[in-house]
């Protein structure tokens, strides 16, 4: 991996640091600049399993060759696609994700916002949305334009409500320890499906999940079942040729 992910940017000056004043983390250098470190370290395996689970989602609709990834971040996952041969491409809101990404990443990528997908009609046969869902203000309007930019439809990488992890870390955020989930909102499978639902009243479409991030001494790491840390959902739509 480049030098670029395994060591902080140089610092900028103090007024350079934030974006427009936002307070959300990832318009704050001093967390974006070692966003790609955690994946290094603690979260590794995590990331692994994160991994087989949407791949093995989104890889039963053969239909898929190109995908738009948006809350691309460092493009951590965007970089994956190609493994599973999907070629990606990148959009995010936050210009400091973005300016590490271009360096990691030699696909192409936008600066947006998701709920204003600045693309044409179906032009990706697919969206993703990987740990990035959790921070979207109306996110019935966002999967509205996942479906009309995606053909085919929606893969989804989700931090799952029903955690013990969700609960310390909202602990932690009430003492000021942890400022990455501030804005967030976590959902079980089982909300996120309501919520496509309502967005999608009318498709044709069949939904899949399954659920990962279980402790390792647990006897298996997928299931169906809503406990875990993490979740990977897929939207197959149905009513496309």
């Amino acid at each position: 991996m480049s030098d670029v992910a395994t060591q902080k940017f140089e610092l900028a000056p103090a007024e350079l640091r934030t974006w427009q004043g936002r307070r959300e983390w990832f318009f704050n250098r001093d967390h974006t600049d070692t966003y790609e470190l955690w994946y290094e370290g603690r979260y590794k395996r995590a990331e692994i399993w994160q991994k087989k689970v949407i791949g093995d989602l989104i890889k039963k609709d053969c239909r898929i060759k190109t995908l738009l990834e948006f809350g691309c971040g460092t493009t951590r996952f965007t970089r994956w696609w190609q493994e599973i041969d999907i070629e990606a491409t990148g959009g995010d809101i936050s210009p400091f994700m973005l300016g590490q990404g271009v360096h990691l990443f030699d696909g192409d990528l936008v600066l947006a916002d998701a709920h204003h997908m600045p693309f044409k009609d179906q032009l990706f046969d697919a969206l993703a949305f990987i740990t990035t869902f959790e921070y979207y203000r109306d996110p019935v309007k966002v999967i509205r334009e996942a479906v009309r930019v995606g053909k085919y439809g929606i893969v989804f990488g989700m931090m799952n409500r029903n955690s013990p992890k969700v609960v310390r870390r909202r602990i932690q955020q009430a003492f000021g320890k942890n400022p990455f989930y501030v804005t967030a909102t976590f959902y079980t499978p089982q909300k996120l499906i309501a919520l496509i639902h309502k967005a999608l009243k009318g498709r044709d479409y069949t939904i899949s999940w399954k659920m990962t991030g279980l402790p390792k001494w647990f006897p298996v790491q997928e299931w169906r079942r809503s406990y875990g840390d993490f979740f990977g959902l897929h939207v197959r739509l149905n009513d496309v040729e």
